[in-house]
């Protein structure tokens, strides 16, 4: 029983105390039931890298606490837990998003790309065959997020000068500082 269950059986126990004993077991009886109906909990239903997952989440979860806690798709990263370093970032039908500002229970029905649906070994996504190619990365731990919002980035209308790249990965933080190989893989996957 959650918190509020206990409090609101608690509640509507004192209540019906003061009407008598028939009806304060009646409404004690109703308030537990009400609060293990509601248990703060909720279904949902994603398509997560093309496949069709139901899941139970407490409906404070996050996106990314979703996919990593109870998915296993540990690729996409906790960084800042904040939105303002990027290492969370996931497609949600097609578009960016920062998993971890993200409650799981607004994207019910909605479709859900990680690194890990991104390319597979052997065959890597241009993007992420990009980053190996120009040392992309340093310690790694941005690295999906970066590889995710680039990949989003090339649908997305942005121009051509290293200026416009740089603005639309603003949201990617790289605290190794590999931001010039970072430029120099979109680029090659842009250019090509």
């Amino acid at each position: 029983m959650s918190r509020r269950g206990f409090l609101q059986v608690v509640g509507m126990t004192g209540v019906a105390s003061g009407m008598g004993w028939p009806f304060a077991a009646q409404a004690a009886a109703a308030a537990a039931a009400h609060a293990l109906a509601d248990d703060g909990l909720s279904e949902v239903q994603l398509k997560v890298n093309g496949k069709s997952q139901t899941l139970r989440v407490d409906n404070r979860t996050t996106l990314l606490d979703a996919l990593r806690d109870h998915l296993m798709l540990t690729g996409t990263k906790k960084g800042c837990d904040h939105g303002q370093c990027g290492a969370c970032t996931v497609h949600v039908n097609g578009k960016r998003v920062n998993a971890c500002l993200s409650l799981a229970v607004m994207h019910d029905g909605d479709e859900i790309t990680t690194i890990e649906g991104l390319g597979q070994p052997g065959h890597l996504h241009p993007m992420q065959q990009a980053f190996v190619d120009h040392d992309g990365y340093q310690c790694g731990y941005c690295t999906s997020g970066q590889i995710m919002s680039a990949t989003a980035m090339l649908q997305e209308p942005w121009g051509p000068q290293d200026a416009d790249i740089r603005e639309a990965m603003s949201g990617n933080i790289c605290r190794c500082g590999a931001y010039a190989n970072i430029l120099a893989a979109i680029k090659q996957v842009r250019q090509g």
